[in-house]
């Protein structure tokens, strides 16, 4: 996720593709690709105000944002912690 000050944050495009989802307590904004589904950013000013969380593979330049620590790994699947340790394929395996 990219985190920036919500003043800061600008949709380029894509505005009237987007779908908004609000649940539970209903105060944080979940905005969403109307066509496929693909969660796109939120804000919650409950929990981070005045910032707009992005979910950082969904930007052109996704690469520039490499993650830089783990987070809610409070009820993280156990081999979760080991994935760099696994064989990894750019494809199906064997495809």
């Amino acid at each position: 996720m990219v985190k920036v000050h919500e003043s800061r944050f600008r949709l380029l495009s894509g505005a009237d593709a987007l779908a908004e989802y609000r649940f539970h307590t209903m105060t944080a904004r979940h905005f969403f690709c109307g066509t496929c589904g693909t969660g796109l950013f939120y804000f919650n000013d409950a929990v981070l105000p005045g910032i707009a969380d992005i979910q950082s593979a969904t930007l052109d330049d996704a690469g520039d944002f490499a993650p830089t620590v783990q987070i809610q790994c409070a009820e993280r699947l156990e081999y979760m912690a080991k994935l760099a340790e696994m064989p990894a394929f750019e494809r199906w395996p064997g495809g």
